[in-house]
């Protein structure tokens, strides 16, 4: 007669104890940004509440406030703040059968532009977050260390909006990283996107340059948002008008822009106030227009980047081909050069 085998009682969850810590800064950890290194640590804490105890101050740098910002150097003194991490069994909650499911099916639509030892250039579709956070249980970095977990490293070089397609470099070797953010910081790279705007855009010259300063604020529930303010920190776009296309009383224009700073929500700032909003723009935009154009996404596509590789010395030039949406709205329309 076979034995019924006693069902475990289930242990109670508890989270990890909280408590101060004090992190000296290494040479793996030095060249990252403030709240890139306390994303990592904080694993399972809400990405809203890290900014939270950046602002206030319960993080310390050299006893010092810091900025989210803020780069880390080697020998760096930060003071980590009682926080309750995710216990081990809820962070391996990533591994389920249903996540890798997810995280294959959204890298099947993922197509990779690049890979080396140093980089993995990825061509990013819209609607995918480039990292996971509130109400996003996986983004672009997640689901790659997920489907590729023999790379031990793996950063994002920069973002992208989660509705902008594109060209997304990730590094997977530290030194990469640093390099190609000095490269950043310094404007040695070239980053532009392809995007239809409402209206006909009149160009007075080769090149616009549209140079308003930006302001990011908060709205009451939290989310991020950018308006043109005196007060605001400088950036630029060049603007390249590529072609004028109509439909009866309405007009869209195809351009081309390139980031000389790279503020958030930039392009699309830059074209509200040129009083030409990005197709689809669902912060920023014109919601009555995108009805008459029946827009399906946001506008935006990261058609190239330039930089210099970090090893190798070589220059790289990475392009992403127009996507299908951009081409089928625009078949819809008469073009007038």
């Amino acid at each position: 007669m076979k034995s019924t085998p006693i069902p475990k009682t289930p242990q109670p969850k508890t989270a990890i104890p909280a408590s101060v810590h004090l992190q000296t800064i290494g040479p793996e950890e030095a060249g990252q940004r403030l709240d890139n290194y306390l994303l990592r640590w904080a694993k399972g804490v809400p990405k809203s509440h890290v900014y939270r105890i950046i602002r206030s101050g319960e993080v310390r740098v050299n006893k010092k406030r810091a900025e989210p910002t803020t780069r880390l150097i080697e020998g760096d003194v930060v003071r980590l703040p009682p926080v309750r991490l995710a216990e081990p069994a809820q962070m391996a909650a990533v591994n389920t059968a249903q996540t890798k499911s997810r995280a294959r099916g959204y890298s099947d639509k993922m197509p990779i532009l690049f890979e080396d030892e140093a980089l993995l250039i990825v061509d990013k579709p819209p609607g995918l977050a480039v990292h996971g956070g509130s109400g996003i249980a996986l983004g672009v970095i997640e689901t790659l260390r997920i489907t590729r977990p023999e790379l031990k490293f793996l950063e994002l070089v920069h973002r992208l909006d989660r509705d902008t397609s594109g060209v997304l470099l990730l590094a997977k070797k530290r030194s990469a990283l640093v390099e190609l953010h000095r490269q950043i910081r310094e404007g040695q790279t070239d980053k532009r996107y392809y995007l239809i705007a409402h209206g006909e855009i009149v160009q007075t010259a080769g090149v616009m340059q549209l140079k308003f300063p930006l302001h990011k604020y908060l709205l009451p529930n939290g989310e991020r948002r950018v308006r043109v303010d005196p007060d605001g920190l400088p950036s630029h776009t060049a603007l390249r008008i590529s072609k004028i296309m109509k439909q009866g009383d309405l007009a869209i224009t195809l351009a081309e822009a390139q980031l000389k700073t790279g503020r958030t929500h930039q392009i699309r700032v830059h074209l509200q106030k040129l009083g030409h909003a990005i197709l689809g723009d669902d912060k920023y935009g014109f919601e009555d227009e995108d009805k008459k154009v029946k827009s399906k996404r946001l506008y935006l596509h990261a058609h190239l980047a330039g930089f210099t590789h970090p090893r190798t010395g070589e220059k790289m030039r990475i392009e992403s081909p127009l996507p299908d949406e951009f081409t089928a709205l625009m078949s819809r329309f008469e073009s007038h050069e």
